[in-house]
């Protein structure tokens, strides 16, 4: 999917870590790959639990308006984000879900992944803590908007201290899976 120009939303709800997660994305791209990039963000109100999603571009222009007009991916974290945002996507563009909390799938969407984040994060590193950071290394691979080592050093410079070696580990372990889950 290499373009000149990625708008992605990341979409779920408070306290999945998806705003953390845009951030991410975000520097990564503009501070350790040297491109252009926005982030903005949008929260229910309450904090934990309430509609959330963040919305990212990477170019390698200049960027005149911040907002997203086309987005080329959506992430859907859960069942409620998908049916409240897959209205703004187009039907041939890359819709992410997670499976584990999306069971119902948008009709005549013809690229669609479905990924267990939430069961491989509970399963394979015992704590939900690192979905977005999963999530976040697998959209990361599937665009290649974004290089690898800027991935790594972006989330070790924002993730909690003493967590680095596990958002690490989850992010390699999301790059994996987006090789693995690619058509």
């Amino acid at each position: 999917m290499k373009k000149k120009r990625v708008e992605i939303r990341l979409s779920g709800s408070g306290g999945q870590g998806l705003i953390l997660g845009g951030v991410i994305l975000a520097e990564a791209a503009a501070i350790y790959d040297g491109k252009n990039a926005t982030q903005s963000q949008s929260y229910g109100p309450e904090a934990r639990g309430g509609a959330s999603k963040s919305e990212v571009i990477i170019s390698d222009e200049e960027i005149l308006f911040p907002k997203t007009e086309n987005i080329d991916v959506l992430l859907c974290l859960t069942q409620q984000s998908c049916d409240s945002y897959v209205c703004g996507l187009e039907k041939d563009r890359l819709l992410v879900v997670d499976s584990f909390y999306v069971k119902s799938l948008p009709k005549d969407y013809t690229n669609v992944i479905s990924i267990p984040f939430t069961e491989i994060a509970r399963d394979e590193f015992k704590t939900p803590m690192v979905v977005n950071i999963i999530a976040i290394g697998a959209i990361s691979e599937m665009t290649g908007s974004v290089s690898k080592q800027a991935m790594e050093k972006a989330v070790l410079s924002r993730v909690p201290k003493g967590t680095e070696e596990l958002n690490k580990k989850a992010l390699h372990r999301g790059i994996e899976l987006a090789k693995q889950y690619k058509k």
